[in-house]
């Protein structure tokens, strides 16, 4: 025994020792194995991902915002602005379901008080009753969460004391963006378009999946951000809208700001460049509104039965299917689209928003009942189709150029006892006539007999199957290549007609132009195409896209869609009927001219043989440079109710183009009446629509 220890207990001692040192030593070991791979560890972050680690803690850091991108401005044809964005600060709110409307018209009423006190003193005030419709409660114009802007351009005033108190105004934010200003003279405001908020529009096709696989930031659409709806601001989206901005606010642990934003500019959008001329644009809108007053109030037979309030007219060039003016009236100003329409303006602007040239648009009459006594937008062609007829007619060799036809006033067709009688306008009997004076006169009778009659004696249906691909070659019946959203086609009423009425009344019927109803754009269109013996152009609205630095990035040429091949003495032979159709407020021009003027018929309603008025001619006779078309829905005869809106179209057209290749405003400084004809002609305008060249079908 040593040390008082018994020999198992020194080995015992001698064990654990030995087991002591080697858990001492496995400790060290690992110990030093942990610090190894920490070190490795640091070392890797610090030398290999030094720089991501960097941008991942500065991205902590901070809050990046984006900011939308400012919209292109539309210009017309002169480089004077139409559309427009400018950056203002503007208040909103946010809906909060449980609010109660008494709470909304106290905190409208509180609004009102900021505004009347600190905000401008020259813009229009605001009503409590104005601010309380614009937060929408009942979700009428927006969906429950989106904001509803309040007031736009707030003063410096405004914005200090809504920054200081916005505690005391729940849901009521300041926001800084880009405002869509329209030119004051209102110009084409259906052609234009309007805005509205992509959270809004996304019904649209075009907004549906609008960022799928986007993943440029720059290119990613903001939920907040306005985008175009309708007309030329949705069918250059893509160009006038630019890319974002950012702003990136430094940020602590908590998330508060706690320095100033760093800002990454948003890049501007292109800009249009439009055909429309201002002049001739302005001047057909006025043209119209003040011939429909005219007419409403004039007396006489060709105006008895007329009760227009709307009109239509289109202008594009010949050669290059440029439109220079594209007037649906009457019109609105589109500034009340800004930030979201209010029901109220909803409602007074509902059926003028949509532009009636390219689309079906009813009558402005807010009792239904009513307004279903009332034409539409689209009308028959009426007379206006028979210089179209007799092409067919002359290149089918249904009759030749010196074919003379006994027109005894009618046309009669149908099984003994059914008969039908298809009359000329006033059932005039024009005697033995040819094939350009059945359109001089505008001859029911011819047209019926020597064109629908005879496409009826094809085999089968081949009659009308041909007739329907003629329109098409004519731009009716299809859409004008024009690319505007909702462009109607027209409503074609021939093969419906033949399963009712049969085929031979279905050709008859169309051959003098009653059975398919089409809009302006088509008929300007279609009269363009006979100018230019059957070159169907594509209608132009831009002339160039420029970037914000002026340079040309897209330039237009002008683009045939088809054309028709028929023997030039065809063309000339309508051409002379054309220039013979007399027609009011055309008198002392300084052109030449061709035309047809049109009534069409239909009933409406409880309304027996409605007239609409429509006029298509084009100018200089000899070689065309402008064709215009004019649809007045309820306007009476075409010859008084539509043409001296064309003829003013024809002159501002002169005036500040040039017909003949350069302006010449020196020949128009004469005084004229607000029909737009030349002062004391009206007065003897109680002679019969037979004595115009009109076609008005009677039974």
């Amino acid at each position: 025994m040593s040390n008082g220890l018994t020999e198992e207990a020194q080995k015992r001692e001698v064990r654990n020792r030995r087991h002591f040192s080697f858990r001492l030593n496995v400790f060290f070991f690992i110990t030093f194995a942990v610090f190894s791979v920490l070190i490795v560890r640091l070392a890797y972050l610090q030398f290999v991902e030094g720089d991501n680690l960097k941008a991942k803690e500065h991205q902590i850091g901070s809050r990046t915002v984006p900011v939308p991108p400012i919209r292109g401005n539309i210009y017309d044809s002169a480089g004077k602005e139409i559309a427009y964005s400018v950056s203002t600060q503007s208040l909103y709110f946010t809906m909060d379901v449980k609010i109660q409307k008494d709470e909304a018209m106290e905190l409208a009423a509180r609004l009102v008080e900021v505004f009347d006190r600190l905000g401008d003193k020259n813009a229009a005030p605001l009503t409590v009753q104005d601010v309380y419709e614009d937060m929408d409660l009942e979700g009428k114009v927006h969906k429950l969460h989106m904001q509803r802007r309040i007031k736009t351009g707030l003063t410096k005033e405004e914005i200090a004391y809504f920054s200081e108190h916005r505690q005391e105004f729940k849901g009521i934010d300041v926001i800084e963006e880009s405002i869509r200003q329209y030119s004051d003279d209102l110009v084409a405001v259906q052609l234009i378009g309007y805005m509205k908020r992509l959270s809004g529009a996304q019904d649209l096709p075009k907004y549906k999946d609008i960022d799928k696989n986007q993943t440029d930031s720059g290119v990613k659409y903001i939920s907040t951000e306005e985008v175009g709806f309708d007309g030329i601001e949705l069918m250059y989206q893509d160009e006038l809208r630019g890319n974002n901005g950012y702003k990136e606010y430094p940020v602590n642990n908590r998330g508060e700001i706690i320095g100033a934003a760093k800002l990454t500019k948003p890049i501007k959008g292109e800009n249009l460049y439009l055909t429309i001329n201002r002049s001739v644009q302005l001047k057909a809108q006025k043209a119209i509104m003040e011939h429909i007053d005219f007419v409403r109030h004039a007396k006489g037979k060709q105006y008895e039965s007329a009760k227009p309030t709307t009109g239509y007219a289109v202008a594009m060039e010949v050669d290059t299917g440029k439109v220079v003016a594209m007037a649906s009236m009457p019109d609105y100003d589109p500034s009340v689209w800004q930030g979201g329409i209010s029901q109220k303006d909803l409602d007074a602007i509902q059926f003028f928003q949509y532009n009636g040239t390219i689309r079906e648009v009813q009558p402005p009459y807010e009792e239904y009942d009513e307004r279903k006594d009332h034409p539409t937008s689209l009308v028959y062609l009426g007379s206006t189709q028979k210089p179209l007829s007799v092409l067919i007619g002359l290149n089918e060799k249904l009759f030749t150029p010196n074919t003379i036809f006994p027109d005894p006033g009618y046309f009669e067709f149908g099984r003994k006892g059914h008969e039908v009688r298809i009359w000329n306008a006033s059932n005039k009997a024009n005697g033995n006539i040819t094939a350009w004076q059945a359109i001089a006169k505008s001859s029911n009778a011819f047209m019926s007999a020597m064109i629908g009659n005879k496409l009826f004696q094809y085999d089968g249906d081949s009659g009308l199957i041909l007739w329907d691909e003629y329109m098409k070659k004519f731009g009716l019946g299809v859409t004008t290549g024009s690319g505007l959203q909702g462009e109607s086609a027209g409503v074609v009423d021939y093969f419906k007609s033949t399963k009712k009425e049969g085929l031979q009344s279905a050709l008859i019927r169309s051959a003098w132009g009653q059975q398919a109803k089409y809009t302006a754009m088509q008929l300007a269109q279609y009269a363009a195409t006979l100018a230019s013996h059957g070159k169907r152009m594509k209608p132009q609205f831009v002339q160039e896209i420029r970037d914000v630095d002026g340079n040309v990035t897209v330039g237009f040429q002008p683009e045939m869609l088809n054309s028709i091949e028929i023997h030039e003495q065809y063309w000339k032979e309508i051409e002379r009927g054309m220039s013979q159709v007399s027609v009011q407020g055309f008198d002392g021009v300084p052109y030449t001219f061709m035309r047809k003027t049109g009534t069409s018929q239909q009933d409406v309603g409880s309304r027996r043989r409605v007239e609409n008025a429509v006029f298509i001619a084009y100018a200089p006779a000899d070689k065309p440079k402008l064709a215009v078309a004019v649809v007045v829905p309820d306007g009476g005869y075409g010859g008084w109710g539509a043409a001296p809106i064309a003829r003013q179209i024809f002159d501002a057209y002169d005036a500040e183009v040039g017909l003949y290749g350069k302006p010449r405003p020196q020949l128009y400084g004469g005084v004229q009446s607000a029909s737009g004809t030349p002062e004391g002609e009206a007065a003897g305008a109680d002679n019969a629509a037979a004595n115009a060249g009109e076609s008005v079908a009677q039974p």
